[in-house]
């Protein structure tokens, strides 16, 4: 029994010690493993600077920054060429006499008349002012006739104009002119003795067709010239329209404004867009 007692605990010893070793090698290839895994992820937290537990990586990532230059406004283009004419940009502005946004006011200018129609600008000119920004000279709407200011450029859009109208007092006639090129010419009748048509440079400042007055003919434009009647609409304005009264063409019988035929005046509404200019001659 003896022997048999030794022989098992001897059998049963090395049976454990087998095991033992058997588990050893499990657990280092395990360790292994791991270090094979663990290793190579902290080379990589390393060269990213993010830290590591074990196998799990762990890290934020930084949005890279940006920085917004704020956009600024769209320059409005400034006309090259004159007379160049349109319309305002903003509410009202102030004309003033000399291209300094401190110089004396002569007139504030209103986007809209009080008849609705919008504001017609016609320039003749440029010049940087004293605020080192571009203004224009404009011609101004009100007595006395010939009366002109500035304005900054960027208060309104202006476009080379391509057409004139030039009417000679003289020869009481009237010429149409499209880019460059003569499209019409006729007869007109002017201002009586006394409320004389003005002369001067002016412009079309409003286009209507007259449908509830017949004696203004089929078409009228009214001008930026002043009569010498203050009683006549708009304070003495001056227009060039038809007539109902054909027979009294070359004559000096109106209160000043240039009446001129019914085929004249349809050649005015296809070649005398707003803001042309219109030159009174003696």
């Amino acid at each position: 029994m003896e022997a048999v007692d030794t022989c098992g605990r001897y059998d049963l010893r090395r049976y454990y010690l087998s095991r033992r070793t058997l588990i050893a090698s499990v657990l280092l290839a395990v360790a292994g493993f791991a270090a094979a895994v663990v290793l190579p992820t902290r080379a990589l937290a390393g060269s990213t600077g993010a830290s590591t537990t074990g196998t799990s990586i762990t890290g934020t990532t930084t949005a890279p920054t940006t920085t917004t230059t704020p956009k600024k406004p769209p320059k409005i283009p400034v006309a090259k060429s004159f007379p160049a004419a349109g319309g305002m940009l903003s509410n009202s502005v102030p004309v003033r006499v000399a291209p300094n946004p401190h110089a004396h006011v002569i007139k504030v200018m209103h986007q809209f008349r009080s008849d609705f129609r919008p504001q017609v600008i016609l320039a003749v000119k440029t010049k940087t002012g004293s605020d080192d920004e571009p203004w224009y000279r404009i011609s101004i709407p009100m007595r006395p006739n010939g009366t002109y200011g500035w304005i900054p450029a960027k208060t309104v859009k202006l476009s080379p104009t391509h057409s004139e109208v030039v009417v000679n007092l003289r020869s009481r006639t009237i010429d149409i002119f499209r880019f460059n090129k003569h499209k019409w010419h006729g007869p007109v009748a002017i201002g009586a003795p006394g409320r004389e048509t003005p002369t001067g440079h002016y412009f079309v400042a409003a286009r209507f067709v007259p449908y509830h007055d017949t004696f203004l003919g089929v078409f009228a434009v009214e001008t930026s010239a002043y009569s010498k009647l203050t009683e006549w609409p708009g304070g003495g304005v001056v227009g060039i329209h038809g007539t109902s009264l054909p027979q009294l063409l070359g004559k000096a019988v109106s209160h000043g404004c240039v009446r001129v035929s019914n085929a004249t005046a349809r050649k005015l509404k296809a070649y005398a867009p707003l803001g042309t200019p219109i030159l009174i001659k003696k």
